[in-house]
């Protein structure tokens, strides 16, 4: 049997370290205010603190001068059209008229919309839930790691997710991904709960806050389900029978709390409702299926998921994508080191009995981060790299815990007393993994940050301080190992933790004081073409084949975002609005049926909008539009509703020529744009009608000498036409 020297047990440990018992008390608020911000007594001292100091650090920099923060204006729209109508504001509606929805469910909405209710609208307020969400995050991951791997582990993981250069750029957006995170590690947190105590309800609450993920994206909140499934049946404390009957009633509950937003709202009426943007028959379930489930792994947008290309603007489909010049430097920092720490951590545990609760944690980081890593890693559909924040928490858990595991074998290894050849030589292995794993991920840091060599003095000065606090930490380790020296290995863990987050910081703090794109937000500087990053300072330039569009870099539509106006101020009339078809649309829509002539491509000014305004004569909605891009700036611009009439791409079906005869004969729409190019199919038949019907507005009628004219390009011409009552025979 193997012989080791134990390591320092928390009841073994210097009293210097910890605090001493305090005296009983009657368990009181002022008691429980005092344990908040000093933590347990038998914590290290320095375990609150630092994670007070980390949660301070989240929150820098997801909130660091958020008047820069652009957001992406297509949510934004959405949430300021649910500040104005409740019905708006539950189907998850583009406009306050609720003509068609986003292309997703309403729950990171409804938490934005909440805010800008409770405070107003405006840029702050939509970004308080995410800066809330993101830091929540850290703290819970913190917690759910110190209980299983001690306060050592807990910290590093905490300051490793704090600083994934995607997860800042994507939680300084109003994009839904933080919330989508938050909510899978609540139901992390609470199948961890169930796994240890064999308890029911738990496990009920953890479905519960996996529903809340999926009405907040769908089907990518599912991605974790296997392994949580797996976890729990093979891991928690209780009967197998018992295991069984636990998992049958929490998928009831899995199915309701998912369920119940897309039975309410496929059970209105379509009349009654707004047309569910997305979709091809005008159902959230045909969404779920289609748009966001198979359509995003096969490159599909019908309901069968068939086989297809899709917009990517994260590289090729591949094993490698999480490595490419787009994606390396959002997210691949420390996989070598997790994926080592991951098998080597399993091993450890090898013996240990069915429900040891730190084999359970591994399998459920380890599952996290495989299944994420595979799902976007070969996704052929739409992929943006914000997608892969998702993916942080399950790294950032492996390197605190297994990084933790690594350094107690590596102490261990070389401390075996009286034991066989064999079981020598088998911890002695086990104990070079440390400095292999901390060797394969500097290096690869590196190669990182040598890609982006001359983008600035940040990344040089981040590349040097890789290298030498890795040299550091090797050599220390090493040294420390042989010559019996435990502080020399301390110093040179802590080099590894410098050497493992100094490519990431830097990242991180180009994300936190640059301005990124809102619609697909990356952090540090351009290291790839084609449909990588985002534009602007945060990405990777505009995808090949089509035009980056001018005005800031954190329009979701690709415009000048209302004249550089910030997102989330209320509507001002005043500046110019742009719109077009942004470099993320214009990828989407070319793997989606033509959009036809119904305004792709328009320009629209602050003079139109005024006149609209000004001659909107009681309508519901002000104009109606090609496409969300178009519309979300518009309605952003004026304060007034506005119809797109073919969702994101300009391709969905939610306007038909009936439809449009209805809305003008009964006064509620007069203003339509509508492009000379004919296109194909109901879009055709629309903009030929309005042509032959409706009346022509010159632009002389708005345009004045000092106009600020839209500032984007189109290759086709366009045009503003009035329809009344009179005009619908």
């Amino acid at each position: 049997m193997t012989t080791l020297v134990p390591p320092p047990t928390r009841d073994s440990a210097p009293n210097h370290r910890h605090r001493a018992e305090p005296p009983p008390s009657d368990g009181g608020l002022a008691a429980r205010a005092r344990r908040l911000f000093t933590g347990s007594p038998e914590d290290p001292r320095w375990t609150r603190p630092t994670l007070w100091g980390i949660l301070l650090l989240a929150t820098a920099l997801y909130a660091w001068n958020l008047s820069s923060i652009t957001g992406n204006t297509f949510y934004d729209a959405a949430v300021y059209s649910g500040t104005k109508s409740w019905k708006a504001f539950f189907f998850g509606a583009l406009d306050s008229g609720s003509f068609i929805t986003v292309d997703k469910p309403p729950f990171a909405l409804w938490v934005m919309g909440l805010s800008a209710r409770v405070f107003g609208y405006g840029t702050w307020q939509l970004m308080l839930p995410m800066v809330a969400v993101g830091t929540g995050s850290v703290a819970l991951l913190h917690r759910m790691v110190k209980r299983d791997f001690g306060p050592v582990a807990a910290t590093i993981s905490a300051l490793a997710l704090t600083l994934t250069p995607i997860t800042v750029a994507i939680t300084r957006d109003t994009n839904p991904d933080p919330i989508l995170v938050f909510l899978m590690l609540l139901g992390a947190a609470a199948l961890m709960k169930a796994v240890r105590t064999g308890r029911l309800m738990p496990l009920v609450w953890s479905a519960v806050a996996i529903g809340f993920a999926f009405n907040t994206k769908m089907m990518q909140a599912y991605v974790v389900l296997p392994v949580f499934f797996l976890v729990y049946l093979w891991a928690a404390n209780a009967s197998l029978g018992r295991r069984l009957r636990n998992l049958t009633v929490a998928t009831v509950a899995l199915v309701v709390s998912s369920a119940w937003w897309m039975v309410i709202v496929d059970l209105i009426p379509a009349s009654s409702r707004p047309y569910i943007g997305g979709s091809t028959d005008n159902t959230v379930w045909d969404l779920v299926i289609g748009y966001n489930g198979f359509g995003r792994i096969f490159g599909a947008s019908s309901s069968v998921g068939s086989q297809g290309n899709g917009a990517s603007f994260g590289g090729s489909s591949g094993l490698y994508r999480m490595f490419n010049e787009i994606m390396g430097g959002q997210i691949s920092w420390l996989i070598p080191f997790a994926l080592i720490a991951l098998v080597a951590g399993l091993v450890l545990r090898g013996r240990a009995p069915r429900t040891d609760a730190k084999r359970a944690a591994l399998m459920l980081w380890g599952g996290w981060f495989v299944l994420h890593y595979l799902t976007f890693a070969l996704a052929e559909g739409t992929f943006h790299p914000y997608y892969v924040t998702a993916m942080a928490p399950g790294i950032a858990a492996l390197a605190g815990a297994g990084g933790v595991m690594l350094y107690r074998a590596f102490r261990e290894g070389s401390a075996v007393v009286g034991v066989p050849p064999r079981e020598r030589s088998r911890a002695w292995g086990r104990a070079w993994v440390l400095p292999v794993a901390v060797a394969a991920s500097a290096v690869w840091a590196v190669v990182l940050l040598q890609r982006v060599s001359g983008s600035g003095t940040l990344y040089t000065i981040a590349e040097i301080v890789v290298a030498v606090a890795a040299t550091v930490s090797v050599v220390g380790l090493l040294t420390g190992r042989f010559m019996k020296r435990q502080r020399l290995l301390g110093i040179a863990a802590l080099a590894a933790v410098v050497a493992l987050l100094a490519g990431p910081a830097a990242y991180s703090a180009s994300a936190a004081t640059s301005s990124t794109n809102g619609t697909n937000p990356t952090a540090g500087p351009s290291t790839g073409g084609g449909m990588g990053g985002g534009m602007g300072s945060g990405g990777g330039g505009a995808p090949q084949g089509s035009s980056s569009t001018s005005g800031t870099s954190g329009s979701s539509s690709g415009t000048s975002n209302s004249g550089g106006r910030s997102m989330g101020q209320p509507p001002s009339g005043n500046t110019s609005s742009t719109s077009g078809s942004s470099s993320e649309a214009a990828a989407e829509s070319s793997t989606r049926p033509s959009g036809g002539g119904m305004g792709g491509g328009t320009q629209v000014s602050s003079d139109m909008i005024t006149y609209l305004k000004k001659h909107q004569d009681g309508a519901t909605w002000l104009l109606a539009v090609a496409t969300d891009q178009t519309a979300s700036s518009i309605i952003l611009e004026s304060g007034q509703p506005v119809i797109s009439m073919g969702g994101w791409s300009g391709s969905d079906n939610a306007m038909t020529l009936a439809k449009l005869k209805s809305l003008v004969k009964s006064g509620k729409l007069h203003y339509i744009i509508v492009s000379s190019d004919t296109g194909q199919g109901t879009n055709s038949e629309i903009a030929t009608w309005v042509k032959k019907h409706g009346t022509a507005v010159n632009s002389s009628a708005y345009s004045t000498s000092s106009s600020t004219s839209s500032t984007s390009t189109t290759s086709t011409s366009s045009g503003l036409y009035r329809l009344d009552t009179s005009d619908v025979s």
